[in-house]
């Protein structure tokens, strides 16, 4: 039995969420936020997006992370200090 990608997408923001702890205090502003959009049930995108001074470099090792655990990414870059990197999965 395979996973439905929202499942595998689930999991994989629970590993992000693990891996860049540092990053997502519960008392403070979170420099990484995750969130699912799944209006397309077929081909959910994990959402993480980055608010921080150096975003781009964080951006970078959560992309490298989520490509590494077998995701498809894409960047939106809307300024120096917010990028989303979004993830896709089969």
């Amino acid at each position: 039995m395979t996973k439905e990608p929202i499942e595998v997408l689930d999991d994989l923001a629970d590993q992000v969420a693990d891996e860049f702890e540092a990053y997502r205090q519960p008392d403070e502003f979170k420099d990484v936020s995750l969130v699912i959009e799944n209006s397309d049930e077929e081909h959910p995108t994990l959402i993480v997006h980055v608010d921080r001074a150096d975003a781009e470099s964080l951006a970078d090792r959560i992309d490298e992370f989520l490509r590494e655990h077998g995701a498809r990414t894409e960047r939106e870059r809307h300024s120096a200090t917010d990028v989303r990197v979004l993830a896709t999965v089969d």
